[in-house]
């Protein structure tokens, strides 16, 4: 009993694939474990199912989740608003300790000049 191959693989040229996604991906893409640096292409395989049109959809899958996975690591997401008050929080504890420090090297200052040392 002979064994039919079923594996698929999916090259896709990344001359042809970085127009279709945004520039910031293209450093991403091409530091994937999918990269073939000798062809500039992305080879995907696999070998799950026991149907070739299934593992060929399983490359398709893959490629999607490495472009979201890339597009998740290059675009920051959006700031929590618990993150921007936690940051205000900072940003005011930080105002008022240099608001502290400069009243009081003021005040330092003003104790110096307003001291008589009788120089005279």
């Amino acid at each position: 009993m002979s064994r039919v191959n079923t594996k698929a693989s999916l090259r896709v040229s990344l001359d042809d694939l970085c127009p279709l996604v945004p520039s910031l991906l293209h450093p991403y893409l091409r530091d994937s474990r999918y990269y073939a640096s000798k062809s500039n292409s992305l080879i995907i395989h696999a070998d799950n199912s026991r149907k070739q049109n299934e593992n060929m959809d399983s490359c398709f899958a893959r490629l999607h989740d490495l472009i979201v996975d890339v597009g998740a690591k290059a675009i920051p997401g959006e700031t929590s608003v618990v993150q921007q008050e936690r940051v205000k929080a900072f940003q005011r504890a930080d105002n008022e300790r240099r608001l502290q420090n400069k009243k009081f090297l003021s005040s330092k200052k003003a104790s110096r000049r307003s001291s008589g040392r009788g120089d005279d």
